[in-house]
């Protein structure tokens, strides 16, 4: 029996650049190849770099102490659409949680995420933020690409609509928090600094607002980053500072020697078990202390 093809951080650290600055697959095939040594083991790597669509579930889109489907609903500039998980059975008004998606869409791994919040005790939503542009094709290449023209301010409209919308839901308790991974890390960032009604913001590796917008924060925040992150990691230092400088409620967790999507078990090079049920455990421990 033989060894796998060996992944190293250097092919990590070219792959991230790829999915987050270029976009150029050609110019990351051609890295990766000289880094593996050969076409054919670049061929090899790069699907396990990337997330894999047939990955397992954790939580079985029919796993019956669950009711999930997909909706729609009015974002701030047209219809929305989302998947609402909500716990079965269920006695009393639940604090709601908006899980964001990271710059791949609304896809079966996020839609994974939003049934285990639901089976933690909450109503969980995952939007999809390309739903103006259509929704999240099957093909993630074409699903990354339409991230690049988005306008922000458009999208956390939309993003606070959606807290609205779940605020107002029958069986909700009126607080709504907010969670997100890479792209969706940094939209929670963004929505802290613009919703007054937001009570709670978990952001995964996610980039970080603008400083001189964090005055305007009123939610608590819990950030979670990889510790070998450099890229989203070089921010740290200046939003701790200004969140420290204006008085906000914040915790920031560092996992040392974890990637970026650290949180993401579809992607076996960069997942990371340990990393990903400590950052868990810790967010539905602040979810149920600000959203109760």
């Amino acid at each position: 029996m033989t060894d796998g093809p060996k992944i190293s951080q250097a092919m990590i650290d070219a792959y991230d650049e790829y999915t987050h600055l270029s976009l150029d697959r050609r110019k990351f095939m051609e890295k990766l190849t000289l880094l593996a040594g050969s076409g054919a083991a670049a061929a090899a790597i790069a699907p396990m770099l990337a997330a894999s669509g047939a990955q397992a579930a954790m939580i079985a889109e029919t796993d019956d102490r669950i009711v999930a489907e997909d909706v729609t609903y009015p974002g701030a500039d047209g219809e929305m659409k989302g998947y609402l998980v909500t716990p079965k059975d269920v006695s009393k008004p639940l604090g709601s949680v908006i899980v964001i998606h990271e710059n791949r869409g609304l896809n079966a791994h996020i839609r994974d995420v939003a049934r285990r919040m639901a089976l933690e005790g909450f109503v969980a939503l995952s939007p999809d933020f390309l739903s103006s542009q259509g929704g999240t094709p099957a093909d993630e290449e074409k699903a990354r690409a339409m991230f690049s023209g988005m306008d922000m301010n458009a999208t956390v409209a939309n993003a606070e609509a959606t807290r609205l919308w779940l605020t107002k839901r029958t069986g909700s308790n009126g607080k709504t928090g907010a969670m997100g991974f890479c792209w969706g890390g940094g939209l929670v960032n963004r929505l802290a600094t613009k919703s007054q009604g937001l009570n709670a913001g978990v952001a995964y590796y996610g980039s970080q607002p603008p400083v001189e917008d964090v005055p305007a924060i009123t939610a608590p925040l819990l950030l979670h980053y990889a510790g070998m992150d450099e890229r989203i990691n070089a921010g740290i230092d200046a939003y701790r500072k200004a969140l420290e400088a204006n008085g906000k409620t914040f915790e920031i967790f560092v996992y040392d020697g974890v990637n970026h999507a650290f949180n993401n078990d579809t992607s076996s090079a960069r997942y990371d078990k340990a990393a990903a049920d400590l950052a868990w455990s810790r967010t539905v421990a602040f979810f149920t202390k600000t959203l109760a």
